[in-house]
């Protein structure tokens, strides 16, 4: 049953259409930081492990806002490996890295995701009308922007 919450059946489907693939992105993120603090090495390891840890943590529950928001729209989100391979903007990673390449891997795909959240939003307002869609993602953004300025922090000192 579709929602009756004054959007268009065309502006729901492109909302959710943006948000599995943000879904993706999302998950492919995830994916990457469980990696890494998996598979972390060096004088940093200790503090690199709790730090991907966190981030992961605070991503699962993004993809879980992400997929409840597609379904809170009539949608159904993506939940196969398989479909969020074929959906997402980002690159997975390899665990041959080093600290400071894994550091730089995540920061990476932190403001990659931030800059299509951009014209996300600019979808989701102008082309669907979906402000509480434009408004969720741009929540979302700021998260990825404290996330990303933790990287930054991290790979401006000389430790690693």
């Amino acid at each position: 049953m579709q929602p009756k919450i004054g959007l268009t059946e065309k502006s729901l489907t492109g909302v959710i259409k943006i948000l599995n693939t943000l879904l993706s992105d999302e998950f492919v993120l995830y994916t990457k930081t469980l990696n890494f603090h998996w598979n972390v090495e060096g004088p940093q390891f200790n503090d690199l492990h709790k730090f991907f840890n966190e981030q992961y943590e605070i991503l699962l529950e993004k993809i879980d806002d992400i997929a409840e928001r597609i379904r809170a729209l009539g949608g159904v989100a993506l939940g196969s490996l398989n479909d969020f391979l074929k959906n997402t903007r980002l690159q997975e990673s390899s665990n041959a890295k080093s600290a400071q390449d894994m550091l730089k891997d995540l920061l990476s795909s932190h403001e990659s995701i931030i800059q299509l959240l951009r014209k996300d939003f600019v979808t989701c307002d102008e082309k669907y009308n979906d402000v509480g869609t434009n408004d969720f993602l741009t929540g979302l953004m700021e998260e990825h922007e404290k996330m990303a300025w933790m990287l930054r922090a991290l790979l401006s000192g000389k430790g690693i």
